[in-house]
């Protein structure tokens, strides 16, 4: 059996699925899709999302508002552990740090260039970010962590912040072994994504060989991201098996192997009792 650890339900496109999401829930299963953890990215979207998961125990929530968000409500650590207290949300987040689309001046660092915000720009998304971090030890509940262009701000931030008394993931891993290092020291399972797959991700690929085998998870975050064969079209849950493919080969493994050690990962990480096979 596999899990999705990382998707965003509510915005996939039910199109090929009749437009049902029974439908679709149906082709989950024939999949051998055992649980999947549906991502909040806002807080406008969040009740719908809920609306539109709600009576299907193998659908887990987080609860947060994504980096990337600039318009919207931005919580309070009270708001978020009010929301947080309900029974289908296990996570904090998606939260983290995305300089990659923050406007930002360019300036040489050597032979390379550094993107580097300006002044004040990124006070929102730090004060953001811890506010989640709090919210989540406040509910020992762990964090869905989104890192792009912020690695060492990120991994600052989650040790000043005692992220480790939660951990939690590094979702959709796109990194080094270095930082790698850092996060799983930090308590952090390490999750792939389709990138994994892709021909030019060998940093990538070198962490899915040497990450422990308790320390790893396999996710979509679809519908973005899809994996090779189907990498530029929509992602879909159903493709996580893929993800599970190339680890396997990547590790010298059976695909059976990765799903079962990333299954057992999730439900490990957030002390879920696995059902019934």
């Amino acid at each position: 059996m596999l899990i999705d650890s990382h998707c965003h339900l509510d915005r996939i496109d039910l199109a090929p699925y009749q437009h049902d999401f029974g439908c679709f829930m149906q082709a989950v299963k024939e999949n051998n899709i055992e649980h999947l953890l549906c991502i909040a990215i806002d807080l406008e979207a969040y009740p719908a999302m809920l609306d539109l998961v709600a009576g299907y125990d193998q659908i887990s929530v987080s609860v947060g508002v994504h980096p990337n968000v600039q318009d919207g409500h931005d919580p309070s650590v009270e708001e978020l552990i009010v929301l947080g207290q309900a029974d289908q949300v296990i996570a904090i987040g998606e939260t983290g740090l995305d300089y990659f689309r923050t406007t930002a001046r360019m300036q040489e660092v050597g032979q390379c260039r550094e993107r580097l915000p300006g002044i004040g720009e990124l006070d929102w998304q730090h004060q953001r970010f811890r506010n989640h971090i709090n919210a989540a030890k406040a509910l020992q509940k762990p964090l869905i962590i989104h890192t792009r262009e912020a690695k060492q701000d990120t991994l600052r931030i989650l040790a000043e912040e005692g992220a480790d008394e939660v951990g939690g993931i590094i979702h959709c891993f796109t990194e080094d072994w270095e930082f790698a290092q850092q996060a799983l020291a930090l308590n952090f399972y390490i999750s792939f994504s389709g990138i994994v797959t892709f021909n030019n991700a060998k940093a990538i690929k070198d962490v899915a060989q040497k990450v422990p085998a308790d320390r790893f998870l396999i996710e979509t975050d679809s519908p973005y991201l899809a994996p090779v064969p189907f990498r530029g079209r929509t992602n879909y849950p159903t493709y996580v098996r893929y993800v599970a493919e190339h680890i396997a080969e990547l590790r010298g493994t059976s695909v059976d192997a990765i799903a079962e050690r990333s299954t057992e990962n999730f439900y490990t990480l957030f002390n879920i009792q696995p059902p019934t096979r």
